[in-house]
Parts: structure tokens; sequence; C-alpha cells
């Protein structure tokens, strides 16, 4: 299975109708020049941005978007410069491998070359993945330069359903991105080939994961050799504990929240008091954790303890 990112996905599954409003609005000349999507992570936000960034910046190219199949041309310059990173009218923020958050140093650059000139006429997008990655500093930096962009400069922001700072969010136009649980499972089966019951155990699909969580988590059991078919979430997540996955893989840490979160509601069918109990305590463990940069690893081996082996 090939590593799938947003930036070399060709083909848009599941948000047509997104890609379509978007496009409606440039054609009008009434798209706005700073924009958030915002919803659930793994849903496919960034691959949308990447879309219609390749739509409006291929529109003169022999090889130019396909509106009618959703699809990027391969053979499209636009894609080619994306992939390899050196497309002269975007610049892509994120938070970098192995950082709790967004440097202010990467907005200093980001305006130090949005003050150079262009070497076309094309729009520049600026995209700003993860923003809930921003601290302060870097907001504030931000901040400045969405208040007033230069002539023909697209600010496109992804949130993750994370709080982030109102003065921020109020800056953009909201572009709220959803899918339902049947167009999610559509867009899995067409990422993999085949039905996602083959793949996984039904016990470990949460109701409210994404395309991009499932897979994460197939390409996570691959790595380390781990059969889905065969564990059940309770025994994926002592794995995860035992094995310190949450320490290697920064994304599995992400995801490991949330299956917790998952397996308190799959207690819930049988709960009693001292589970919900537990429960409110670990999701405000979970909350802290991630706010103040806690010490995970005293949480999950207290979550294993008290939950797991309890």
């Amino acid at each position: 299975m090939s590593e799938l990112e947003p930036f070399n996905q060709l083909k848009l599954f599941g948000l047509d109708k997104h890609l379509s409003e978007l496009i409606r609005l440039h054609k009008n000349n009434i798209y706005p020049n700073k924009i958030l999507l915002s919803g659930q992570k793994g849903i496919g936000k960034s691959t949308l941005a990447y879309h219609f960034i390749n739509y409006v910046l291929s529109e003169e190219e022999k090889y130019k978007y396909n509106t009618e199949k959703f699809e990027i041309n391969p053979e499209s310059s636009t894609f080619k410069t994306i992939l390899n990173k050196s497309n002269a009218n975007l610049i892509v923020i994120d938070v970098n491998f192995n950082k709790k958050s967004v440097d202010v140093n990467q907005i200093r650059e980001l305006i130090k070359n949005l003050n150079k000139s262009s070497f076309n006429d094309k729009p520049r997008f600026v995209l700003v993945d993860n923003i809930e990655f921003l601290n302060v500093n870097s907001t504030n930096a931000l901040l400045k330069v969405l208040e007033e962009p230069n002539k023909n400069i697209h600010f496109i922001l992804i949130n993750n359903n994370k709080n982030v700072l109102p003065t921020l969010t109020s800056r953009c136009i909201n572009f709220k991105i959803n899918l339902t649980n049947k167009e999610c499972l559509k867009i899995v089966n067409h990422l993999f080939g085949e039905e996602l019951d083959n793949l996984i155990n039904n016990d470990l699909i949460d109701y409210y994961f994404s395309p991009g969580n499932v897979f994460r988590m197939i390409k996570f059991a691959e790595q380390y050799g781990y059969d889905l078919l065969d564990l059940d979430l309770k025994k994926f997540l002592k794995i995860i504990i035992k094995e310190n996955h949450y320490k290697k893989d920064p994304i599995m840490k992400y995801m490991f929240f949330n299956l917790i979160e998952f397996y308190f509601r799959k207690l819930n069918s049988s709960i009693s008091t001292s589970i919900s109990e537990k429960y409110s305590y670990f999701l405000k463990r979970i909350s802290d954790t991630k706010t103040f940069n806690l010490d995970e690893e005293l949480l999950f081996m207290e979550f294993e303890e008290e939950i797991l082996n309890g």
C-alpha cells in the first residue's frame, strides 16, 4: 500500500460538494482570500485544499484539473512542483516533526517570502495546516499578515475541531467540512480497494473514525507487524502501552487518546457508577495532558492499571 499524504492524492473522495462550492466562488470572483476549513481530523480537509489549489493554479495548463472526476492530472506541472515542494505559488506552514508547536520563526519566514515579488501573475496560496499547533507568538505574528494580506494572496487555514484563538478564526470565512459514517466507510473502501471488514477487527472500528485515522492505524500495524483482524480494542491498547508506541509515533499518540475515549464509550453499554466516575476523571486527565503538555506515560500506565486490568 503506497503512502498517502494530502499533497499526493490524485483523487478526491467524498468532498466533491465542498470543492464544487469553492470552485463556484472562484469562478464568480467572490472567493474570500482568508478561509478556514474546519472539521474532524482525517476526513480530508487538507486534501480538499490541495485539490482546490491545483484547480486554480493549473487553469491555464495543458493538463489542468479534471472537474468532472474531481481528479488531479499527474502530468500537471502544478502537481509535480507541489509534489517536490518547489511550487512558487504555494507556501505550506505546519508543525515540524517532533515539535509541539508552530514556531514564530516559521511565520516570520512566511512574511518575508510574501513580501518578495511574485514569479508570475497566478494567485499565491498560504496553507496553514493544524492551526491548533500555533502558539501565542506564532498566532500573533500570523494575525498581522492576515489583517492586510498582499494582493492576490489567499490563506487557507485547517482546523481539526480544536479550540483556537477567536481572534484568528474571526478573520476567516469558516467552511465546516463533515462526512457521515456511511461516507467515511465508502472512502476507506476506495482507499484500500477492499472492504474494511477484511482488514480490521470490527471491535476497533469507532463510529466517529475518519478515513485518515483508519489509514494511519493500518499503516501502523503494517510497520510493526500486527494483525488488526486478531486484535480487539483492549488488546490493541495494551500493545501500544507495553511497547511504548505513543513515544515513538506522534500520530499514534494522538490516535491513542481517541482510542481511550472510544474504549470508555464501549463500556457505557453496561456502565456502572464507578466506571462513569473514572470516565470523567480520565477525560479530564487527557484534556489536561494535551493542553499543558504533561507526561502522558503516567496517564497511560494509570489507565492500564485502573481500567484495562481492573
